[in-house]
């Protein structure tokens, strides 16, 4: 926006101002409207961001600055807050997460899929429980983030989407149904990843994972954002790795992947050699806390990596043989063998746009 610098001074003014006029008449004089983005927490109370920095504007040059001459609130105004040492939430919670589904469906499940009211105790242990979870920083959670009203609503939520519910439905979002529809295929293995959630969060065991990028693998995992970031800390044991390559060599085998038989060495000759990714077969939802072992570990490339991790349920890397063979069969090609390094003539062959991913030629 075009403007001059303000002061927290020039801040503490307008909070005055807001005050004296009122919400309602302070809006209207500036030409704001309600928040729907962030709010700044101020003393017990709450104060619209960006009518605050645009009417604070006036006070060392002269004029406010319009709606228009502010950024969305995700920008400059939200950002000159801060550095002025004021708190800034959102004035609207953000949508559930996974995590957070999967322990407010285990709790539905649980009580025979039916939604809680929000004096239940179960319903307190689960608001309390997603508090310790955060699973988005706190100038992203408004006041009334993952409260017992909350928590009791998206139970309420969960449940009217049950199939075997008659009544008219109430609000849900789509991740909603994805996860109550993993609890109905997988029932087992749902209530065991919310188990090892809960007992994380209230051992300490487990530490917030907050959102940094749009990782479609933690977004689709079966287990959730937390228990795959711990997942992934055993497929990155450079320890762990490094002793399942020397037991695969020692053995006689080669380092290629066990879904498709790329071979890195074998494809890009001495930069190549010795390099593949480790994948943990079991997942941590399914395996719970432990000490894993070589035979946990399986050997694949890149891409294979990848399409194990894009869904859930993630297929195992024989599982995912397979397909890839019925791919091939289907398109009239011939099967890849296991650990044959480069396809020979009329198998699968590798492109150069994608060296460790296939297309059927």
């Amino acid at each position: 926006m075009s403007r001059g610098a303000i002061s927290r001074d020039d801040i503490l003014k307008a909070f005055e101002e807001y005050d004296r006029l009122g919400r309602e008449a302070f809006l209207e004089q500036y030409g704001y409207e309600k928040a729907t983005g962030y709010l700044i927490d101020y003393e017990g109370k709450e104060y619209e961001s960006k009518a605050i920095v645009g009417a604070a504007h006036k006070y060392q040059h002269g004029a406010p600055l319009t709606r228009r001459q502010v950024s969305g609130s995700a920008g400059h105004p939200v950002d000159w807050l801060k550095r002025e040492g004021f708190t800034v939430r959102a004035s609207r919670n953000p949508r559930w997460s996974r995590d957070e589904l999967i322990l407010a469906c285990d709790v539905v499940a649980r009580n025979n899929w039916s939604g809680l009211d929000a004096e239940d105790p179960r319903i307190a242990e689960l608001s309390d429980l997603l508090q310790i979870l955060a699973a988005y920083p706190a100038e992203q959670r408004a006041a009334t983030y993952r409260n017992r009203n909350g928590a009791a609503r998206k139970t309420t939520d969960i449940a009217t989407h049950h199939p075997d519910y008659t009544q008219a439905q109430t609000n849900g979002g789509r991740i909603d149904l994805v996860v109550l529809q993993d609890f109905l295929e997988r029932p087992a293995e749902m209530a065991r990843a919310a188990r090892l959630l809960r007992e994380g969060l209230r051992g300490g065991s487990l530490q917030p994972a907050l959102p940094e990028t749009d990782d479609e693998d933690e977004a689709s995992a079966p287990e959730g954002r937390v228990l795959y970031r711990r997942h992934r800390t055993r497929e990155r044991n450079k320890g762990l790795k490094a002793k399942k390559l020397a037991a695969v060599l020692k053995n006689g085998g080669s380092l290629a992947c066990e879904a498709c038989s790329f071979d890195f060495g074998l494809f890009y000759g001495e930069r190549g050699e010795g390099y593949i990714e480790c994948h943990h077969v079991v997942p941590l939802h399914e395996a719970g806390e432990g000490t894993t072992r070589l035979s946990d570990l399986a050997l694949i490339c890149s891409n294979c990596h990848r399409m194990i991790h894009r869904s859930a349920p993630w297929p195992t890397p024989a599982q995912l043989h397979t397909l890839i063979s019925e791919q091939a069969v289907s398109a009239n090609t011939a099967v890849p063998g296991p650990r044959t390094g480069l396809p020979g003539p009329g198998m699968v062959r590798m492109t150069e746009r994608s060296p460790s991913g296939m297309r059927i030629e």
